[in-house]
């Protein structure tokens, strides 16, 4: 009897329709690379008065640009001595948010190789069919590490089409770490801000610089605007 009942349930074919989820149809395909050398656990930002490390806020910060992408493919290149692919272009947001919060300082090595990144995220961006094609690259130093020099990465950029906005972070002087703990002294800072401003123009984007929370914040939110998710959503139920 149960072999009978169990072989009609089989030839009714059952589903179980789960709740409508939105697909992008079209929109743009974006990567993020962010920097995860030694020098992003510097503590020069603050959030309610309170002193945390470059990587935590740029974590938190990026998270919710990421989610707030909806229609877009988002993809994400996490760098330090090394450029590795953390996660390739996909609509599924939550996804790379998740790989965000997962992501360590030093993950990749102590140094920093811009060049490397922007080469690894035109390598997966060109494969992609649309023609909208965006990098947003962040960084705290000086490109000293890597095979690939980013002004030479950003030809490769601009000839695959991929536009690049750069954005500098950190505060404005050296940090330097002392047996009372890390100190900012005013002056140049390490970043290198002539090159990432050149790599940004040189392929059509920007540079921006963001030396505090509220910065970073206006940041994103500017290049949210210069990029604005342009995809058109399809329901669908998956069975």
């Amino acid at each position: 009897t149960a072999a009978w009942l169990l072989l009609v349930v089989a030839a009714a074919q059952p589903r179980w329709i789960g709740p409508p989820r939105a697909v992008s149809s079209q929109g743009r395909d974006l990567m993020l690379a962010l920097d995860l050398s030694g020098s992003m656990s510097t503590q020069d930002f603050s959030v309610r008065g309170r002193p945390i490390d470059r990587f935590d806020v740029v974590r938190a910060v990026a998270r919710r640009f990421v989610l707030d992408r909806q229609g877009d493919r988002v993809g994400l290149v996490l760098f330090g001595t090394r450029a590795f692919l953390q996660a390739p272009v996909t609509p599924d947001l939550q996804t790379v948010a998740t790989m965000l919060d997962e992501s360590e300082v030093g993950l990749a090595g102590e140094e920093t190789a811009i060049g490397d990144a922007i080469g690894l995220a035109v390598k997966h961006l060109r494969e992609r069919p649309t023609s909208q094609r965006v990098l947003v690259l962040l960084s705290d130093g000086v490109s000293n590490a890597g095979a690939l020099e980013p002004k030479k990465a950003a030809e490769l950029a601009k000839q695959a089409g991929v536009r690049i906005y750069t954005i500098g972070v950190g505060s404005q002087g050296r940090v330097l770490s002392t047996p009372f703990g890390q100190q900012v002294i005013p002056g140049a800072g390490d970043l290198d801000e002539a090159t990432l401003r050149a790599v940004a123009e040189q392929t059509g984007g920007r540079y921006f610089r963001a030396d505090d929370t509220e910065s970073l914040l206006r940041v994103y939110a500017e290049i949210d605007k210069l990029e604005p998710t342009e995809g058109e959503a399809a329901t669908v139920r998956p069975v």
